[in-house]
């Protein structure tokens, strides 16, 4: 009983500085989607997507990772299995120390060939993309990051894990962008499924176990209780009630 997966989106990221992408104030609202995140705004206007990734990178690298990635990468050293699904496109998880981690939205940290996104290669010599960086055959180099209207990455392999989990935790997301959303419904019947948010109570779906809690709160009491126990177990006792969620 000691393989959690874990399902993280973009409010564990948002706990280390990382602008949100869907709230009122995110980046959809400054940029529209259709310019810097779909397959004919590269088309279009590369260079703005180029730009736009830019920022996003200079924010990962001046972001450092929190208490729930920490936490995380901890329980792992404790000798737990941890399986982290992820949707976002930095290397917070990575840098807190955890070493299973599919990014299933890509990574901004990484190129890949404009006619060939499965063909993944480093950054050039300055960390960034430039027009006239190209792959071995000639492409265009671009973020190696899933696109609107494009295939999410290594679906196959996180349903077999999801399958395989003896807990799912769920942090950050509110579970709205398929095909990912879909993922907690391919655990085993008698698996719990547990969801850490702010707003846990209203947008946990019927059976996932709510704990209304920020992610470097309600991940650190998890994982506290899970290597005292030894187990993964869903805690009897609820979060304190001076919570900052």
């Amino acid at each position: 009983m000691r393989h959690l997966v874990v399902l993280s989106g973009a409010g564990i990221s948002a706990e280390s500085g990382l602008e949100l992408y869907r709230a009122s104030d995110g980046l959809w609202a400054q940029h529209r989607v259709e310019d810097v995140a779909t397959p004919q705004g590269w088309q279009r206007d590369p260079e703005q997507v180029l730009a736009f990734y830019r920022e996003r990178r200079r924010a990962i690298q001046q972001a450092e990772p929190n208490a729930a990635h920490r936490a995380l990468a901890a329980l792992e050293r404790d000798g737990f299995r941890v399986s982290i699904l992820t949707q976002n496109i930095d290397d917070l998880h990575e840098r807190a120390g955890s070493s299973e981690v599919l990014h299933l939205h890509g990574s901004a940290l990484e190129a890949c060939a404009s006619d060939n996104p499965e063909q993944r290669f480093p950054l050039n010599a300055n960390g960034d993309i430039q027009l006239g960086d190209l792959c071995p055959r000639g492409s265009q180099l671009r973020p190696h990051v899933v696109w609107f209207g494009e295939p999410v990455k290594y679906l196959e392999q996180a349903v077999d894990l999801v399958a395989s989990a003896h807990l799912l935790l769920v942090v950050g997301t509110s579970l709205e962008v398929m095909p990912v959303a879909g993922l907690i419904e391919h655990t085993a019947l008698d698996v719990p499924r547990v969801l850490v948010d702010p707003n846990a109570h209203t947008v946990a779906p019927r059976g996932v176990r709510p704990i209304a809690a920020a992610a470097t709160r309600g991940v650190p009491y998890l994982v506290e209780h899970w290597r005292h126990v030894g187990q993964l177990s869903v805690p009897i006792q609820p979060l304190p009630c001076n919570s900052d969620a």
